[in-house]
């Protein structure tokens, strides 16, 4: 019954971590924001305790700062965490994507293709929130097809400032720009061309920096 009750409790840590991260991502919660373990409870329904715990979890990933009897903030955006996540994504995903077109399978094409149709029906409505999802499908897609499922969860671990900053750019002709070079990739994959995948991925990526010199223009306030 003990460990049943844990690991109850520990799932609705997880639940709260999962959602509190979300809105910080997403700037349901912004940079400089100052949020309260009671306040969260009673935004998602549950105890102060798992709130605790997921304070102390985003805290250790770089999104929050607890001070001690003081409120907790949400942290800025940290341009060197947005440069290291980066780092971290494009090795991994340029080795990826040479996996994946090097000897791609039978219906990589065609699975790659859905899901481009789906980002650009996203991008028509206008609907970040879902083209953000449909993205990160698209790459996480990739390590699959790679048999490397894994190392995109190494990726999604390491890259929440950059995806704080991706999301603060989300507009139509981003995501636009973002479908185009999606395509540039999965046709690199239909014709098994390797250092074509690896070029268009290693482009597609370093739109990164581009992005990150603009949201600190537009949004200083946001940033360390």
């Amino acid at each position: 019954m003990a460990a049943a009750l844990g690991s109850i409790k520990e799932t609705i840590a997880m639940r709260v971590v999962d959602a509190l991260r979300d809105d910080i991502i997403t700037m349901g919660l912004k940079p400089g924001d100052v949020i309260s373990e009671s306040d969260i409870a009673g935004r998602y329904g549950v105890s102060r305790q798992p709130v605790r715990e997921a304070f102390i979890r985003l805290a250790q990933q770089g999104l929050l700062l607890i001070r001690p009897k003081r409120a907790t903030v949400v942290k800025k955006i940290s341009p060197d965490g947005v440069r290291q996540s980066r780092f971290i994504r494009e090795s991994i995903e340029v080795e990826i994507i040479r996996r994946v077109a090097s000897q791609p399978s039978d219906d990589a094409a065609d699975v790659l293709a859905s899901l481009i149709a789906d980002q650009e029906a996203a991008s028509a409505a206008n609907d970040s929130r879902r083209f953000h999802t449909l993205d990160e499908l698209f790459h996480r897609t990739l390590a699959r097809l790679a048999g490397v499922e894994y190392a995109w969860q190494l990726i999604d671990d390491h890259k929440m400032q950059l995806d704080r900053v991706r999301y603060l750019t989300l507009g139509v002709s981003s995501t636009q720009r973002a479908i185009a070079e999606h395509k540039q990739i999965a046709e690199a994959v239909a014709k098994a061309d390797p250092a074509a995948a690896e070029r268009a991925m290693r482009a597609h990526l370093a739109r990164a920096e581009l992005l990150l010199n603009q949201t600190i223009a537009d949004f200083p306030d946001y940033f360390e």
